[in-house]
Order: C-alpha cells, then sequence, then structure tokens
C-alpha cells in the first residue's frame, strides 16, 4: 500500500463523506483527487489562474455537484480531540483546521468541517446559520481567529437539514 496510513485513514473518511452526501442529496460528491491545499495556504495565488469550475473543483475535500455553487467542505479524520479545550478557550488544531477550510472560501459559502475521532464519533463544526436547525446536544465554539463556531453530531444535524442546505448552497 502506497502513501502512509493517516493519508490513507482521511482519504478513506473523504470516500464515506462523498458517499454519505451522494447517497443523501441523490446527487454525485466525490472527493477531490490529490487534496491538500492545492489552492489553499501559500497556494491561493492559484486561484487568480483557474476559472470558476477549476477552482470549485479544488476547493476543500469533496467536489459537489455542479448546483452547489456555495459549498466548501474539509475533513478531518485523527485518532484523537483534546475536547477538554473547548471549555478552556482556544484549541490550537481546530484553529488550523478552521483556517484551511476558510483559506480557500469564497463569499457567501456554507463552510463545513467535518471531523472523525476514533472511539468518538463523527462531528460537524459550522458557522451559526439562523435557517439551520441546531442538535439540541452542541457546543458554541468561540474562536479568537475565525468568529463562532457550532459542533454537533455530523449525520444528525445533516440529516435534519438536508433540504435547508441544499437551498443555502445552490446557485441563486
Amino acid at each position: 500500500m502506497s502513501g502512509s496510513r493517516s493519508k490513507i485513514k482521511g482519504k478513506s473518511w473523504e470516500r464515506t463523506i462523498a458517499k454519505f452526501l451522494s447517497d443523501q442529496h441523490n446527487a454525485s460528491f466525490v472527493r477531490v483527487p490529490h487534496s491538500g491545499a492545492f489552492i489553499g495556504g501559500t497556494n491561493v495565488f492559484r486561484k487568480t489562474q483557474l476559472d470558476e469550475s477549476q477552482i470549485k473543483s479544488f476547493k476543500g475535500d469533496i467536489i459537489p455537484p455542479d448546483s452547489w455553487t456555495h459549498f466548501n467542505l474539509e475533513a478531518k479524520n485523527y485518532a484523537d480531540f483534546p475536547f477538554h479545550q473547548l471549555f478552556q478557550g482556544t484549541v490550537n488544531i481546530l484553529e488550523t483546521w478552521l483556517s484551511q477550510l476558510l483559506d480557500v472560501a469564497d463569499q457567501g459559502d456554507l463552510n463545513v468541517l467535518i471531523m472523525k475521532f476514533n472511539r468518538k464519533g463523527s462531528f460537524i463544526a459550522i458557522q451559526p446559520t439562523p435557517s439551520l436547525i441546531n442538535n439540541s446536544n452542541h457546543f458554541l465554539y468561540n474562536s479568537p481567529t475565525h468568529g463562532q463556531w457550532v459542533i454537533q453530531d455530523f449525520e444528525s444535524f445533516w440529516i435534519t437539514n438536508k433540504s435547508q442546505i441544499e437551498l443555502l448552497v445552490s446557485k441563486s
């Protein structure tokens, strides 16, 4: 098997998310080939050399269907997460992930961070959006750099908000 275990684990999680979204929305979602900041971070300059559809193909970790023009998703699969730091203020690893997500975001995007942790579950971090229904068990994280984020169970949030998400990300 080529590649490191963590890269293989990450790619597998991205494929799982793409399949989940494809099944939920009866549309094609695929993982970005060779994902890893092609247009993010120090490579943001590449956005000036690409057209809209090319940018969309390299933004985040999942390529959505054409009608989802305002969608940006980053996926993380880690062994553990310092949940206790959510109550202590800044969570450095979460700040890094939010920066990666927002580095490639366009104005008006629904920015979604989906995180999976061994033996703990999968979670979503999303900016508060009035039209989306939060699970009763959610946590508000106040990022000193990126503002407020709602963290909650991924699948139940997505299933509850499926139709509203489709409206938020569609071409207007």
